[in-house]
């Protein structure tokens, strides 16, 4: 294949990739907006869902990053990832607090809208808080301090882990390109 060859076909990945990142982020975004939320789903306490929420969001990065390992562009796949996991993982936080709020208006400053919770997430996340909006009971305290908690381990952690899947990754692919032939003694 020639050089020039060669690079239409890496923008063409990085293209794909870079669609397929932004159509996973807008599913994510428009299911956050259009599901119902409702106080009551199956019985489940909101943090339970939570908790369950992030369970699925663990063995689903788990799963990623084996993907990113086993990938003929482990970059590119770990792009991918990064563009499913924070914002699964930002949304199912928007979503509890959204619940929260709407089951006692007291919880929160005020009662939080979908795009009050995002907005609240987001701020929290990125560490900046404005305090425009704040946790006032207990519950709503410890579900804040385990997001920040939780946004330490995927920035530190997470991302250690899924750059050294891109590594072994590459690793794979250089071993599986530049083994050596074996010399024949004679």
């Amino acid at each position: 294949m020639s050089l020039k060859n060669l690079k239409a076909k890496s923008w063409w990945l990085v293209a794909i990739a870079a669609l397929r990142a932004i159509a996973t982020v807008a599913v994510l975004v428009a299911l956050y907006y259009l599901l119902p939320f409702d106080g009551n789903g199956a019985g489940l306490s909101t943090f339970a869902k939570l908790a369950l929420g992030l369970v699925l969001f663990l063995g689903l990065m788990t799963w990623h990053v084996r993907l990113i390992g086993k990938s003929a562009n482990p970059a590119l796949r770990a792009l991918e990832g990064m563009f499913l996991g924070v914002p699964l993982f930002l949304l199912l936080f928007a979503a509890a607090y959204f619940l929260v709020s709407q089951s006692d208006a007291a919880t929160f400053t005020s009662e939080l809208s979908r795009t009050d919770s995002l907005y609240f997430t987001v701020t929290t996340f990125s560490t900046v808080g404005y305090g425009d909006i704040s946790a006032q009971t207990e519950p709503a305290r410890l579900m804040v301090t385990a997001q920040i908690i939780l946004d330490l381990v995927i920035l530190g952690v997470g991302v250690r882990v899924i750059l050294g899947a891109v590594q072994r990754g590459r690793e794979r692919l250089a071993g599986d390109v530049e083994e050596p032939t074996p010399v024949a003694s004679g």
